[in-house]
């Protein structure tokens, strides 16, 4: 089915009335998009992140007649005079079938992969964990994830405990059974994050192993021998008494979801309760690691 969208541009202050009055037209689906390219980081929970100045790209059914909805946003009081719009005609595909494309397997470290269901296996000899995207955070691509699936490769997780602490998609979790890790805790604040993990867990036959809470329903004294957080430097380092208590003495941490000019001082604070390693960076972000004083 062929589409068309209008491309405008606005500001962190417009953007979400903009986007109001364009759903309120008729359009199919909003986003905002940097204008600048600067990258999208994850919101914390409730917030909508918009940037400086945003492009708004409305997607219409192709016979839609969008001049008439560029007039009206002309007249609006929220609207400058002179913003910039675009209208474009978008090819007819399978989109489905190009999104689908896009996803490879991928590998971490020396055996493990990240394989799409629809993809072949290309070694079924390694550790594969199966994960399509879907509903949370978590598919490998990102560099914050490469960088903890390599280091829990790096482990040996034989017989252990981990955490994985805002498991997201429950790439890691997963990650860590796959690799031998005897039991798996994911802990988050999202229950869409929850059903992910539960559903990628059975994908890949390892849901007897997981156990799966909310943040808010965690039992206490829950305690592993490798915890892994890939979440953000603010929560980060404002959760860094509830994170250590879950490393057991002698333990190890794994933290990611930092960028790179913030590592040296996250690992600073994380110094207080583990001998911490020097950070690892890809892709100006970084992931820190140490071992529980």
């Amino acid at each position: 089915m062929p589409w068309i969208q209008l491309k405008l541009n606005a500001t962190s202050q417009t953007a979400e009335q903009i986007g109001e009055l364009l759903q309120d037209s008729g359009a199919l689906a909003v986003t905002f998009v940097d204008a600048q390219d600067t990258p999208i980081f994850e919101p914390l929970p409730g917030e909508t992140r918009l940037w400086g100045n945003t492009d708004i790209v409305a997607l219409y059914e192709a016979e839609q007649d969008l001049f008439p909805i560029v007039e009206a946003l002309k007249l609006h009081p929220i609207m400058d005079n002179d913003f910039a719009w675009k209208i474009e005609q978008l090819e007819d595909k399978d989109w489905e079938r190009e999104w689908m494309d896009n996803f490879h397997p991928m590998k971490f470290g020396k055996r493990l992969w990240i394989c799409p269901s629809w993809r072949d296996v290309p070694d079924p000899s390694a550790v594969n964990v199966m994960l399509d995207p879907g509903l949370a955070f978590g598919t490998g691509t990102h560099p914050t994830t490469h960088l903890c699936l390599e280091w829990l490769e790096s482990l040996d997780l034989a017989g252990k405990t981990v955490i994985d602490f805002g498991c997201g998609s429950g790439i890691l979790a997963i990650a860590a059974l796959k690799l031998g890790a005897s039991k798996v805790i994911g802990i988050d604040i999202d229950p869409q994050a929850i059903t992910a993990s539960l559903d990628n867990a059975k994908r890949n036959q390892v849901a007897d192993k997981i156990e799966l809470y909310l943040a808010k329903d965690q039992p206490e004294g829950l305690i592993a021998d490798v915890v892994v957080a890939n979440i953000l430097a603010g929560p980060l380092r404002e959760l860094f008494d509830p994170i250590s208590t879950l490393v057991k003495p002698t333990g190890v941490l794994g933290l990611s979801g930092i960028l790179d000019q913030q590592a040296n001082e996250l690992n600073r604070v994380y110094q207080a309760k583990f001998e911490m390693a020097e950070p690892t960076i890809r892709d100006e972000w970084a992931r820190l690691s140490g071992t529980k004083i």
